[in-house]
């Protein structure tokens, strides 16, 4: 590699000392950035219990040179004074995050290496009350990285649905302003959507229910209609994909699944994206999350 591309390592000299709540101490103004990015999404369902995963997950990817860059974490399920500050540090991790007890919470993990300290950190959708703790954003260099927990929605015309329904408007609206800030910016997360029937291992089954719904698709196309572009549909990929698997009825082993873990990308990101894959792998291990990683590569060079 020859140097580090200007655009990663633009305006990182007046990152914080200090950590902010909810951050980790930066780490030194990187030497050299990746020519290419990896970002990835995991719901792990219990950052406490998939710790271990995670740690060997980022570990395998590193000796498989193909190291991640950027790991966006939802379902943290744990109040932001029980964060493993020490042991993503020690394996060469710095953090934003936002955490609550038992539910929610959503965190980004960057390479020391690769990465530089994370700016204009946000927490949760700005003008949106919400005590849950849904989303978390940060520039690195110029790219900015996104990672939301979508609401579940519980089932249409539930409460919770509803609410799913008015956070998609408001995380809608607020990425509609930061498209306009940032022009390199990745969307990543649980989105608890499957957009298509391809999404979907039974579509006849699901027709309907949430996750699949009418009203929930037509937000995640709005989302599209941003600007956005699915990673993972710029590719031809396997028939009967999915990202996610219930636990019960020997979901996994049928391949029973969904596709409702993103990553979505602005155009100008989307030009540079090479790849995008869900690593099943996970998903295979003792304890696993009923999630599973997707990855996106990006050329920077």
């Amino acid at each position: 590699m020859s140097g580090a591309p200007d655009d990663l390592l633009a305006g990182i000299d007046g990152a914080a000392a200090v950590p902010a709540p909810g951050s980790t101490l930066p780490p030194p103004v990187p030497a050299t950035a990746p020519a290419t990015l990896r970002i990835a999404s995991w719901n792990v369902n219990s950052l406490k219990i998939r710790l271990p995963q995670v740690l060997d997950w980022l570990i395998a990817q590193e000796n498989a040179d193909t190291p991640i860059d950027a790991l966006c974490l939802q379902e943290l399920k744990l109040p932001e004074d029980k964060y493993p500050l020490a042991e993503l540090e020690s394996a060469g991790f710095h953090s934003i995050f936002v955490g609550q007890k038992t539910y929610n919470g959503v965190a980004i993990l960057a390479r020391n290496t690769t990465m530089p300290a994370a700016t204009d950190v946000v927490r949760n959708i700005p003008g949106f009350e919400d005590a849950q703790q849904r989303v978390v954003a940060g520039t690195y260099g110029d790219v900015r990285l996104v990672c939301a927990y979508f609401p579940n929605g519980q089932a249409p015309d539930s409460d919770k649905f509803a609410y799913k329904l008015r956070w998609l408007e408001a995380l809608t609206a607020w990425l509609r302003d930061e498209l306009q800030r940032y022009p390199k910016l990745a969307l990543l997360g649980d989105f608890n959507i499957a957009p298509e029937d391809r999404d979907v291992h039974d579509p006849k089954k699901w027709e309907g229910q949430n996750l699949v719904s009418p009203p929930e698709r037509a937000a995640f196309q709005t989302l599209l209609e941003l600007g956005f572009a699915d990673a993972f549909r710029l590719f031809e990929q396997p028939e009967k994909s999915f990202s996610w698997w219930d636990y019960r009825m020997l979901a996994f082993r049928r391949n029973a699944g969904l596709r409702i873990d993103h990553i979505l990308l602005s155009p100008a990101l989307r030009e540079r994206c090479t790849d995008c894959t869900i690593d099943r792998t996970p998903r295979t291990w003792e304890q696993p999350s009923d999630h599973t990683p997707v990855v996106a590569t990006m050329r920077l060079g």
